[in-house]
């Protein structure tokens, strides 16, 4: 089973906040809700369609697994059922079962232990949204197999980047690269030393 990252990131790599001015605040960020002015992007709605239509299920941390599943819940959306009916994996060391969400396991304690023994799983590409604390917590590990990543044409100057200071050191084959009429570029990055990233040398 493979681990993929799907995200939102600014040009200089913020990646908090990006669909409501009130989804992520921690820090005094105060401009949450800047992906929405691109949202109906149809590039990118078709990308990220198409990976979460043939995903596996998703792999999230607390923070993102709270916020995502009371949204879309309360939203009238084919994206309320998908989530709720997709197997869910919560790395999470403070939540208890059960789980408020269906379909969902906790995943505590070692977490990237426990990541990489999914990982010997066969099945789907498990897909990461958000979780910005989790992919840090596993990148060291070699565990996270692609990034999708939206790049828009803006910068922040502030707010949790995707890769902050100490992330360690890696090296991507480009997999991929599609700009989109709003201006975001659709790009998709492996880490060099995968079996599929050496194969594209």
């Amino acid at each position: 089973m493979r681990i993929v990252v799907i995200n939102h990131v600014t040009l200089d790599g913020v990646m908090q906040g990006p669909g409501r001015a009130d989804e992520d605040t921690r820090d005094a960020f105060t401009v949450g809700g800047w992906a929405a002015e691109r949202a109906g992007d149809e590039a990118v709605v078709g990308a990220w369609g198409r990976r979460l239509a043939a995903s596996g299920g998703y792999l999230l941390g607390r923070r993102t697994y709270e916020d995502v599943l009371a949204h879309w819940n309360t939203q009238d959306s084919p994206f309320r059922d998908a989530l709720n009916n997709a197997p869910k994996y919560v790395a999470s060391n403070t939540m208890t079962a059960p789980l408020p969400w269906p379909n969902s396991s906790l995943l505590s304690g070692d977490v990237p232990a426990a990541v990489a023994e999914l990982k010997k799983t066969s099945g789907r590409d498990m897909h990461i949204m958000g979780s910005g604390q989790l992919i840090q917590s596993l990148s060291p590990y070699d565990l996270i197999d692609e990034y999708l990543l939206c790049v828009h044409p803006l910068v922040l100057g502030a707010g949790r980047r995707l890769f902050s200071e100490g992330f360690v050191p890696t090296a991507f084959a480009v997999a991929d690269v599609t700009p989109t009429a709003s201006g975001i570029i659709i790009a998709s990055f492996r880490p060099r030393g995968s079996a599929e990233a050496d194969l594209e040398r």
